[in-house]
């Protein structure tokens, strides 16, 4: 049974959906700028920078997905170990490393609250 409900899981969760969100946005980015590098065909950029950069959009979508589905279990109080594991993936979103850090502060303290 849930322990006493307190501002943490909620806090993690929306940290880790911002994370997972800017992630995604990040992934699409890579995605369209891989494809473009690879239809212009400019001369001075090799045409295996931009499948690079489709590729490796892929796991940071992947990444991103964890994170949001984290970000949801932790606002619903579920699962501690996916909520966790979503805001430990959001290290990997660029620019969120702090969000990150406080997203698994949060939701490790607040293990109690969840069913």
């Amino acid at each position: 049974m849930a322990g006493n409900k307190t501002w943490m899981p909620l806090t993690a969760g929306i940290l880790d959906i911002i994370c997972g969100a800017w992630a995604l946005l990040v992934s699409l980015g890579m995605s369209v700028a891989g494809g473009v590098l690879r239809a212009m065909a400019l001369p001075e950029v090799p045409a295996y920078i931009g499948s690079i950069l489709a590729i490796l959009a892929i796991p940071f979508a992947l990444l991103a997905i964890l994170d949001i589905v984290g970000g949801v279990f932790a606002l619903r109080r579920k699962i501690w170990g996916l909520a966790l594991a979503g805001a430990i993936s959001s290290l990997f979103s660029p620019y969120c490393f702090l969000l990150a850090i406080a997203s698994i502060v949060f939701t490790a303290m607040s293990k109690s609250e969840f069913e």
